[in-house]
Order: C-alpha cells, then structure tokens, then sequence
C-alpha cells in the first residue's frame, strides 16, 4: 500500500516502501546494470586488442563509438521521458540494449566490433531516465541529492565492472575455454541481466507518484502534455552552460572508465587483474562522491540560492582539472594512485552538483534539459577520446591537455546565472516566473 502520492521531502535509503523509494532503488540498479554492460569491455580490451589485432588509433576509435551514439540517444530519451514516461522508455532501453551487449562475442573484426561498441553505447542513456525518474518523485529540497546518490550508485557500475569483469573472464579460461573465446561468452551475463531488468522495471515501478502517464492523461487530460520541451530546453542558456560542465566532469569520467585500466597496465607495468582493480577503485568512489556533491549542492542551494549551487560547481571544477593536470605528471603508481583519488573526488562531486540544478532549470522540461546536459557528458567524452586516439600525443599528455580544458570551461560556468528569474514554459511558449529556491 503506497503511503503518499506526491514527491517525497526525505531521502531513507535503507526504506523500499511506497512507490518512491521502490522507483529510487530499481532506478539505479537498472543503471547500474546499463554501466556495467557498457563498460564491460573496457577491462578486457588488452584481451580483445591481441584478438583482433588493433592499433592505438583503432582503439581509440572504439572508445569514440563506445560514448558517441550516447549523444543523440540521451537527447532522444530525455524527450520520451517528457512525452511516453519513463517506465515504458526505460524499459524498451534495457531491452534493446540487452541485445548488443550478448552479441558482442559474434565479432571478429575490428569494423564489427566498432560497430557494436557504437551500438553498445546507447545504453548510456540510460542515464537520462534515472535522473528524470528520480527528480519527479522527491521534493526540490531533497531533488539534488536523491538525484546523485541514484546517479552515483548506478554510475558505480562503471568500477565494479573493472573489478568483476576480468573475474567473470577468468573463470571461463578457468573451465577451459582460450582467451579469444572466454571474453566474447563473459559479455553475455551483463547482457542477460539488462533483458531480465527490463521486466522488472516495467513491473515495479510509476512514472509518477500519482501513477502512470496514460493513468493521468485519463484522469485529467491537461496532465501528461509536455509539448515543445525539447525547443523550450535548447533556447536556455543554462541548458548549454550546465552542458559544457557535465561535458567536463562525466565526459572525462566516462573517458577514464575507458582507458584507465589499459593507462596502468601499460605505463606501470601491471598485471591485468592489478589494473582492473586500480580502475575499478576510480569508479567505485560514486558509492558516496557523487552524493556528497549533490548533498553539498542542496545545502548550498538552501542558504545561497542557484547562484550559490553554480558557483560551487565552477569550484569543483576548477579543483577536478588541476587534479588532472597532477595525475598526467604522476611518475610512480603510488602518485598516480593518490591524484586519481583526488581529482576523482571532486569530478564526481561536479557530477552530483550539476544534477542538484538541472531539475531548477525548467520543472515542465526536466527530460529534455537533463536529455540535453547528459548529452554533454558524451559530447565531452567523445572530444576527449579524439586526443588518446592520436598516435602524437601520449595518454599523460592527453590528461594534461584536458585538465586545462575544465578549468577553462569552470570560468564560463562561473559567469553563468543560474538564477535566472523568468523561463519559457512548454505549454504556452510564454514566459513565466521560474521556481528558482532550491
């Protein structure tokens, strides 16, 4: 029995009762599960490179597809969000992403496997879903960190598939199978998860705390319109502003996800299950990191308004990109063990923190708006991907490059003011004053 059937003003994380919390939970496992499949190769690629043969430059292609197709997906998704709901998008997403994921393993050349990895990639919108699914079943007070801790949970996929993935292919060298072999049969347990999830999402979960699009579009047709959300979205320069920062916090999250492991066992001399574990740490931090930067940002947001969350998100920023720049110069693993740790922190933090102010910019376009700043994620991480591509450039000098990138684009954030007293609404096309009190 549902207790309430408006967004919730606390956060019980131990608690799966009512809609709320039962959609909040399922949200982030079903992203996590996204993560997991789509960052299931990226510990086996030393694996998969000697299987089929790749160059540095084809490697750094199939990054480039892996965070690619995410662009448009995560715009695309955003929008269904506002429009079909996100229990019926969600679950079609798990679905079709589940079919790649399984069928990686059939590949056995370097255009196939780029092919799926571009394919593989649209999972990550996924994203999009959790953070839209959440910010409509809390409360503005709490919005900001029910959005992180469920961003940074399932991002935490990500580290858990460095660690677990290299386990999963073991075992099948284990029982007998040939490297070449047992990396193509492990993608298919992740893939078999997603299509399981998706009838459970579907099953479990609302698009609302009052019930299901078509339920409210019954009840009172005026309900579920969300006409020209993505339009209304792309004229606000906040969208762009936050675009830019997300480009520069998850893109480069997503980015490490991809090469840090490879970066380690190359440049340090690891054995693959040390590099798996040493790139598994990075992402294992979103189990708090990215909480305590929307927790911070709520606060913030109570005392100093949206001004105050973008300032300290321009900050986290700032400290991320020198935190980058020490990595790059990093001689020793103990060095570059520690940098990491650091400039992790705070990149995960700006994850959280620009998720506290998306659902601020226009509460009737929240899917486009956070479609649109997901996208800049990828956009950042497809960018960033050209640079360890380039056989001129070393992967140390690729960080460096891109440690000055975001302290860059944390000045133009820190000009931006997000607390902007009027928004277009969806509906009229006209302008209203906006809820801007987080």
């Amino acid at each position: 029995m549902e207790t309430t059937n408006k967004p919730l003003e606390k956060l019980n994380i131990f608690s799966f009762k009512g809609v709320q919390m039962r959609t909040f939970h399922l949200t982030w496992m079903a992203f996590f599960l996204c993560f997991f499949g789509w960052f299931g190769l990226a510990p086996l690629m030393t694996v998969i490179k000697t299987d089929l043969g790749l160059t540095k430059p084809q490697i750094g292609n199939i990054i480039i597809a892996s965070v690619a197709a995410t662009v448009i997906a995560r715009i695309a998704i955003g929008k269904l969000c506002d429009t079909w709901g996100p229990r019926k998008t969600y679950t079609a997403l798990l679905g079709l992403g589940s079919i790649p994921v399984m069928t990686v393993g059939l590949v056995d050349s370097y255009e196939g496997f780029l092919l799926f990895r571009l394919a593989i990639g649209v999972i990550g919108a996924s994203f999009v879903v959790t953070q839209y699914h959440t910010s409509v079943m809390f409360d503005k007070k709490i919005v900001g960190t029910a959005n992180a801790v469920a961003g940074g949970w399932g991002n935490l996929g990500g580290g858990i598939t460095n660690m677990v993935m290299p386990l999963i292919f073991a075992a099948f060298v284990g029982a007998g199978y040939l490297p070449e072999s047992a990396w193509r049969i492990a993608m298919v347990i992740p893939g078999a998860a997603l299509l399981i999830f998706a009838f459970v999402y579907y099953f479990f979960t609302k698009d609302t705390p009052a019930g299901n699009f078509e339920d409210l579009a019954v009840a009172n047709p005026k309900a579920a319109k969300a006409k020209g959300t993505l339009g209304i979205a792309m004229r606000d320069p906040r969208t762009w502003a936050l675009f830019l920062a997300y480009g520069a916090c998850f893109g480069i999250e997503i980015t490490f996800d991809n090469v840090a492991a490879l970066y380690f066992f190359e440049n340090f001399d690891t054995s693959l299950a040390t590099a798996g574990i040493l790139a598994g740490t990075f992402g294992f931090m979103n189990i708090f990191a990215r909480a305590v930067g929307g927790i911070v940002a709520d606060k913030v947001g109570n005392k100093w308004g949206m001004l105050g969350k973008g300032r300290l998100l321009a900050l986290l920023l700032v400290l991320e990109g020198i935190g980058i720049a020490l990595f790059a110069q990093s001689g020793s693993i103990i060095g570059a063990v520690i940098t990491m740790l650091c400039f992790a922190m705070f990149l995960k933090m700006a994850n959280g923190a620009t998720y506290a102010i998306v659902p601020f910019i226009n509460q009737k376009a929240i899917g486009s708006v956070s479609g649109i700043v997901g996208a800049g994620g990828n956009v950042g991480a497809v960018l960033a991907g050209f640079l360890f591509k380039s056989s001129e450039i070393s992967y140390s000098q690729a960080f460096m490059y891109i440690g000055v990138a975001i302290a860059c684009i944390a000045a133009i954030v820190a000009l931006i003011n997000f607390e902007k007293t009027q928004s277009i609404t969806a509906e009229t096309g006209q302008l209203e004053p906006a809820e801007v009190k987080a």
